[in-house]
Formats: structure tokens, sequence, C-alpha cells
């Protein structure tokens, strides 16, 4: 259980508290339990869903997507905006694009690149409600926490030392195969054909992001691991909400 609580700690704002520091291998092995982190956010989400159900529709979705911010702490926000910043003000150079995403400042682009990616979050999210589809939040969080281990899985971390680092030296990769297929079976026994869709809609998704990391960055980062997740989960949610 120890590898969940470490993977629930550092994905999540929920009060877990683990008493010394993780051994190097725990801590990879806790990446194994992403998706099931992203599980537990979407039965959440989706219990959230069903205690609103007859609020005002666009109370609703507001609260919903504040719920999800607020669940995982806006980390995946976080790394989105510095990516955002560090991809336009690198100018296509590499150790620019590094040296800017260590810069704890925002700036403009991303600002705008939060408010647009929650504004469709949001409005998809409207469009989820209205369908009667509630279930299918649980998909979101899953596959975005899924493609956290498929990049810690098949992309080089490029910052020596930190501890995305330790997550991918120290992750059981065998394990890590199972774990996605499982993943991925998860989402067609909740929705059927939808699930299908929505597993091409991220694998299409992981694979467009990963390859501008690699000609970028030769590899991830932490920043660029939590822009994934957002833009993922942004395209998955779009493609129920159509």
């Amino acid at each position: 259980m120890l590898p969940f609580w470490i993977a629930l700690q550092f994905l999540s704002s929920l009060p877990v508290r683990l008493s010394g520091l993780p051994a190097p291998e725990q801590m990879g092995r806790s990446v194994l339990c992403y998706p099931l982190v992203g599980l537990l956010f979407g039965g959440l989400l989706w219990g959230l869903d069903t205690v609103l159900d007859g609020s005002p529709l666009l109370l609703h979705s507001a609260l919903l997507l504040s719920a999800w911010v607020l669940l995982s702490g806006a980390l995946h926000l976080d790394g989105l905006a510095d990516s955002a910043d560090a991809w336009l003000g690198g100018f296509g150079d590499r150790e620019r694009t590094l040296l800017i995403m260590k810069d704890p400042r925002s700036g403009p682009i991303a600002v705008v690149t939060l408010i647009l990616v929650l504004l469709l979050k949001f409005c998809a999210l409207l469009a989820l409600i209205e369908s009667g589809e509630g279930i299918l939040l649980v998909l979101v969080p899953l596959t975005g926490r899924a493609a956290l281990l498929g990049l810690f899985l098949t992309t080089p971390y490029v910052r020596a030392g930190g501890l995305g680092q330790a997550l991918a030296d120290h992750l059981p990769r065998r394990s890590a195969g199972w774990v996605l297929l499982a993943s991925a079976g998860a989402c067609v026994l909740l929705a059927g054909l939808k699930g299908a869709w929505v597993l091409i809609a991220a694998a299409l998704a992981f694979f467009a992001v990963r390859q501008l990391m690699i000609r970028r960055l030769g590899g991830t980062t932490g920043d660029t691991a939590g822009a994934l997740v957002e833009l993922l989960e942004l395209v998955v949610l779009i493609t129920l909400a159509l």
C-alpha cells in the first residue's frame, strides 16, 4: 500500500502524510499507482456530480471544475503554465527553454494558456452534465494519470537528479505495461465504444505532445509532464462532450 500513498500524496492535495522519505524503489513503484489515483479522482468527481444534480448548470459545472483543480492542488496547471512560458519564450533553444521553466514567475503566455484550458474544460463539463453522463467523468483523470505512467515509461527525464529521475529510474517497466493495459480495459469497460474513442484521442494527444518534448528537450521534465496531463485531460473531456 505504501506506493499508493506515495502517489496520492504527490498527485493530490488530500491530507496524506508519510513519515520519513520513501526509498527510491518505492518512489518508482508509486508511479504504477498513478492510474489508480486518477480512478479515485474520477470517482470523487462523479460523486460530486451526483450530489449537485438539479443545481443550475453553470454553477454545477463551475463547482465541479473548482473541485477538480483543488483536488490536484493545481499541480499540473502549474506545469502547464511553466511549459507554455518556456515553449514560446525559449525560441526553439533547449537550454533557454529549460531555464525559463525553472522561473517560478508566470508571464502573460502562461496566464492566457491557463484561461483557455480552464474555459474549454468548463464548457466541456457543461456539455457532459447536460447529457446526463456524469459517470464518464471517471475516464478523464484516469487517462490523464495513466499518461504520466506512459510518459515515464517511454521518455527520458532530462533534469539529472530531479524527483522525476528517481521515478523513471526505478519504475518497474514490465509491470507498467500491464497497468497501462488494465487502465485501457477499464476505460472500455466503463464506457464501451465511447471508451474506445477516448483511448484513440488520448493516444493521439499523448504522442503529439511527447513528440514536441523530444524535439525541443530530448525528453521530459516535471513541468512538461504536468502539461501533458492537463492537455490530455482536455482532449478526452472534449471527446466525451462531442
